[in-house]
């Protein structure tokens, strides 16, 4: 439990320093955000999910996890969530490949934030 706490710590940290230092780390952030929002809005009202649905399936699809406990019905969700879903993940992945890269610089320069 200590480890796991310690590594959310860590993640923490690294998304203060992004967000202070990196212009491209608070783009992708804001993208990040907004591909979020505006999908969760999207599935709420084309698909007539509730919010914590709609924005539990956009982030479940944004992270490539694919349960398959819910997925959209009309021709319009499917074509937004192709689209959404070669977006989402693009951002995805280059956001946590800036939080990957703060961590291992920190690590590296010696500022562990667990001393």
């Amino acid at each position: 439990m200590i480890s796991f706490l310690l590594n959310i710590y860590r993640l923490l940290v690294a998304i203060v320093d992004g967000v202070r230092t990196d212009a491209e780390f608070r783009a992708l952030g804001f993208l990040l955000v907004t591909l979020l929002g505006s999908a969760t809005l999207f599935y709420w009202q084309y698909e007539g999910w509730r919010p914590i649905d709609a924005l539990y399936f956009s982030v479940v699809t944004m992270a490539t996890i694919g349960y398959g406990d819910f997925s959209p019905a009309t021709d319009a969700g499917k074509v937004f969530t192709m689209i959404y879903a070669f977006l989402s993940i693009g951002v995805f992945v280059a956001f946590n490949a800036k939080i990957v890269s703060f961590t291992l610089n920190r690590q590296q320069r010696g500022k562990h934030p667990d001393r």
